[in-house]
């Protein structure tokens, strides 16, 4: 299965149409039946707004209503396999873009939307690179809605009152590591209970020391986990764990927890995706140490400046089962999700970055400005470790970055090392012995 680079030609934000966005109005259903939605979006900024949608459209739609289940994130992911072997599977299902969504299409486990794609006339209103990602076989699956940016993370009082300025390479993050550690402050925090965070440590250092090319080649299993490029990539996590960056609990931590101590200045710095504010900003206002304006973010720092820069940004969607018991009526409730006002919404509410090219961006935040801009100088644009392997690669992957965060850097890296160049070796022979199995 090959793992595709997604590199953006930007012009997702910078060519916006102003218009007044309405609230999401859908339009009345044609089918039967109810329409049944499983949605990962369980943190509770996302969580509100997704209840909103399907209000919004159950008042539109009285004889053809969505029945509409939220199930926690980490736990839906889990889950997934199931629900689409299930039958019927349910109607329409959020999922991720990239290599996750193809996995389930050569399976033969999502339905075909190539007729509301050009009904709709997203190919035309989606920036290409969306159209793209959703694309297999010259057909379209996966309906992206909303992407957002990875970065560094930090509090600019807790920076500026130990001296320190935002990191902009290793060796000044390094440095501010020793820094707060005198000051009794965590440098980094971070929760690995979920190890797809320590991931983003991986990818980044990954795309930082060997690039982007590099890095793609490894997620699609055309490079090696034995290859000593990866060892180095371990060996400067390391000097990550030497110098006491992060703080010791992690395994023990979903990544929200892990906000927490960032929000009451306990933390100087946290790498994580734009997300993040779902969570600081419902931190109550009278927490001690908490400033809901205090947060600001920069680029995860180069190591060699003479490597291209990589970027993660994971993009969110939807897509259709095909073994759900209703796909006239998804197709409708689909059409709906990814209508203009709709993901418009997701834009001024949720400050998720747009896949279209007619949104508003003229109310854009700071953040959102500075966000964009992060995207638009890279070099190239990743998914994320998960999202661009194959899934049993990726999950022998997260497991092992998982613990290294866990012993705090102690493991054998060599051990790691050949862990995850077996899991590889052996998805290459099982597809080689087997042309169908797709590296499952």
């Amino acid at each position: 299965m090959r793992s595709r680079l997604f590199a953006f030609a930007m012009t997702v934000a910078t060519v916006a149409i102003t218009f007044g966005a309405s609230a999401a109005s859908p339009s009345l259903a044609q089918g039967s039946g109810p329409i049944v939605y499983n949605s990962n979006a369980s943190d509770p900024a996302p969580r509100k707004f997704d209840n909103e949608l399907v209000d919004a459209w159950n008042k539109a739609n009285p004889t053809q209503q969505v029945q509409h289940t939220i199930i926690a994130h980490e736990s839906f992911k889990q889950a997934i396999r199931a629900y689409l072997l299930s039958s019927p599977a349910p109607d329409v299902l959020t999922w991720f873009g990239g290599e996750r969504a193809r996995f389930f299409v050569e399976k033969n486990l999502i339905a075909d939307i190539s007729d509301i794609w050009t009904a709709n006339g997203w190919d035309k209103s989606f920036a290409p690179a969306f159209t793209a990602l959703g694309t297999t076989n010259g057909k379209q699956y996966f309906m992206s809605s909303n992407y957002y940016w990875w970065a560094l993370y930090f509090r600019p009082s807790i920076l500026a009152a130990n001296k320190v300025t935002p990191p902009k390479t290793f060796d000044e993050l390094l440095a501010a590591c020793d820094v707060f550690n005198k000051a009794g402050i965590t440098p980094i925090t971070i929760g690995t209970k979920a190890p797809w965070t320590a991931a983003a440590w991986f990818d980044y250092l990954d795309m930082r020391i060997n690039g982007p090319d590099f890095h793609i080649g490894l997620m699609s299993m055309k490079e090696k986990y034995s290859d000593p490029k990866v060892t180095k990539v371990f060996t400067t996590m390391k000097q990550l764990f030497d110098h006491k960056c992060f703080n010791k609990d992690s395994a023990g931590l979903q990544w929200q927890d892990a906000v927490t101590p960032l929000a009451t200045g306990k933390a100087a710095m946290y790498l994580m995706g734009g997300f993040i504010t779902d969570t600081y900003n419902g931190i109550a206002p009278d927490t001690k140490g908490y400033d809901q304006k205090d947060l600001d973010f920069v680029r995860f720092p180069i190591i060699d400046p003479k490597v291209k820069i990589g970027e993660d940004a994971p993009t969110d969607g939807y897509f259709i089962s095909a073994n759900g018991g209703n796909i006239a009526g998804a197709k409708a409730f689909l059409t709906y999700l990814g209508s203009k006002d709709v993901v418009q919404k997701g834009v001024d509410e949720l400050g998720r970055l747009p896949v279209r090219l007619d949104s508003d961006t003229s109310k854009f935040t700071p953040a959102q400005q500075q966000g964009i801009k992060l995207i638009q100088t890279a070099d190239y644009v990743a998914q994320f470790y998960d999202r661009d392997s194959n899934p049993a690669m990726a999950e022998v992957g997260l497991n092992a970055f998982g613990g290294f965060f866990a012993d705090y850097g102690k493991t054998d890296i060599a051990k790691i090392q050949k862990t995850l160049q077996d899991e590889e070796d052996t998805l290459i022979a099982n597809a080689a012995n087997d042309p169908n199995n797709q590296l499952n």
